[in-house]
């Protein structure tokens, strides 16, 4: 297995305080209560405690959907989706590098918060977890679209600068918008 650049305990604390701050602001614009929130069945992890086949080349971060079920049960009723938000480290630290004007805390901020989004719209069935590519980029749209929306009012240092990282996405919105 090759050895891929992974983040450094100091990276993995702003990590931590990015996901904290994610589940917060999707938390607050979904409206979802704390035991709703609790509910949902998630983790976020990075190179240091990912399968080497969840580590993956291209995006920053992945969602994989795994079957979840109760211990102590036999019984396929207690079933349940886990989805597991993969950070690829050497893709954000890559893009750290290609992009000085990035930094750490708002670009995984956005990228957490994004992962965050998909997997709320999964759980309230507003998106299928299996779709067409078609379906697929469409969402990815929607949710770059979202997520620029949740994080467009929270006063982080840099954050612009991951906003003009994605504007992309952002103008492949404009294009899906009904003409009037």
């Amino acid at each position: 297995m090759m050895m891929t650049p992974r983040f450094q305990p100091g990276q993995i604390e702003l990590i931590n305080d990015a996901v904290a701050m994610a589940e917060e602001l999707v938390s607050n614009h979904y409206k979802l209560s704390a035991a709703q929130w609790l509910r949902r069945q998630y983790d976020v992890k990075t190179a240091a405690d990912l399968l080497t086949e969840e580590i993956i080349a291209g995006p920053f971060a992945q969602v994989i959907r795994y079957e979840g079920r109760r211990s102590n049960t036999d019984l396929n009723s207690d079933t349940f989706d886990f989805y597991k938000i993969c950070l690829q480290d050497h893709a954000i630290l890559e893009a750290l590098e290609r992009s000085p004007s990035l930094r750490l805390f708002p670009f995984t901020l956005y990228i957490i918060t994004h992962e965050l989004i998909h997997i709320v719209r999964f759980s309230k069935f507003l998106q299928s977890f299996v779709a067409s590519d078609d379906e697929k980029h469409a969402e990815e749209i929607r949710v770059h679209e979202k997520t620029h929306e949740i994080l467009e009012h929270v006063r982080i240092p840099d954050m612009a600068a991951v906003f003009q990282f994605y504007a992309h996405w952002r103008s492949d919105f404009d294009s899906l918008q009904p003409t009037r």
